[in-house]
């Protein structure tokens, strides 16, 4: 399957490359819209679901962005591809449920994938590396223009692009951007950060997006109105409060090595000592061990490991990841022997 050839290719999200990298993973512009005189997902049956799979998955062919990539139906997938393919946030978790009628494009370089009948017709979406918002937008903003020519959009002259859920509409867009802010959960400082981001439009989810927890100190942070503003101003509201969030964890990180070296030094190395000696290990535990380590490597406490190869063993320890590499479905238990195997060999332990 075309899939195994993406397992051990880099994540987009996970490049490590981009400004602001070190703090900013990545950067997601999402815009959904829905087809001209088509029920929404959630009102149609099978049949003018299928109807509207079709219709889509032809007007992407006829465009020169991801006429070339793999289109997928989510009924032909196992469990484990699906996961996968949210492993490497190519798709939403909620994608992966009710299988029929759902489809999803991505094209080679994991940066534009398409979502067919999630929650709308169409969830489009780019992924950039590092703060990227401009050229995330360019990118999508190109590929939006030249799908409705194939494909006719749900438009209202009054609301705006109409969409499944009322926060959607208007513009359709969802911009997010995944932030390490280890110093500032480590300082306590990020419930008020929390509440001054919410107060500025913004809302706060985790790892995986809506629904998820930020585990190990990553979290995705998006735009909560998408109707009576404009693109821009959705856009420079975001890169305005990011920037603001992105200097505060860089003047705590620096107060940390001033005021707490030995101790946040200590912690780090305690990490870095479990990840190289551990037998087992589970994912939300890599992931956080992971996360120190970061910040470590940032900090310049340590220097004997890049982000490049903590990205890569971030991405290859999940789950679905595992699973893929070992060519089998694995129970939660052998995956928390294997996924420390992989952390020591590719940490150079063993």
């Amino acid at each position: 399957m075309e899939l195994d050839n993406h397992i051990f290719k880099k994540c987009e999200w996970l490049r490590g490359v981009g400004p602001r990298s070190n703090i900013a993973i990545s950067t997601r512009i999402r815009i959904a819209r829905n087809v001209r005189g088509k029920l929404f997902f959630n009102r149609a049956n099978e049949t003018e679901r299928e109807e509207v799979l079709e219709i889509i998955f032809a007007g992407i062919k006829k465009g020169k962005f991801l006429k070339d990539g793999i289109f997928l139906r989510m009924k032909d997938l196992t469990e484990v591809d699906r996961a996968f393919l949210v492993e490497r946030h190519l798709m939403s978790r909620g994608h992966m449920q009710e299988a029929n009628a759902k489809g999803l494009v991505v094209e080679e370089k994991e940066i534009v994938s398409t979502m067919v009948n999630e929650e709308d017709h169409l969830r489009l979406q780019v992924l950039q590396s590092g703060f990227n918002i401009t050229e995330a937008w360019r990118i999508i903003d190109e590929l939006d223009t030249e799908l409705a020519q194939y494909i006719p959009f749900d438009y209202s002259n009054k609301y705006g692009y109409l969409t499944a859920c009322p926060t959607n509409t208007g513009t359709g867009l969802r911009a997010s951007v995944m932030l390490h802010l280890s110093a500032l959960v480590l300082t306590r400082q990020i419930e008020n950060v929390f509440d001054a981001t919410s107060k500025l439009g913004l809302t706060i989810r985790g790892f995986y997006g809506e629904g998820t927890e930020g585990i190990g100190d990553f979290f995705q942070i998006s735009n909560q109105v998408a109707l009576g503003v404009s693109e821009m101003d959705i856009l420079d509201n975001m890169e305005r409060v990011i920037n603001k969030i992105i200097d505060k964890e860089e003047e705590t990180r620096k107060n940390l090595v001033k005021s707490k070296k030995e101790e946040v030094s200590d912690r780090i190395f305690r990490s870095y000592g479990t990840l190289k000696s551990a037998r087992i290990i589970t994912s939300s535990e890599a992931i956080k061990l992971l996360s120190t380590i970061r910040l470590g490597t940032d900090l310049g406490v340590i220097d004997d490991i890049d982000v490049d190869k903590l990205n890569e063993v971030l991405i290859l320890t999940q789950p679905a990841h595992l699973q893929k590499i070992f060519k089998c479905e694995i129970s939660p238990s052998e995956r928390d022997i294997k996924r420390a195997d992989l952390i020591r060999e590719k940490l150079g332990c063993e």
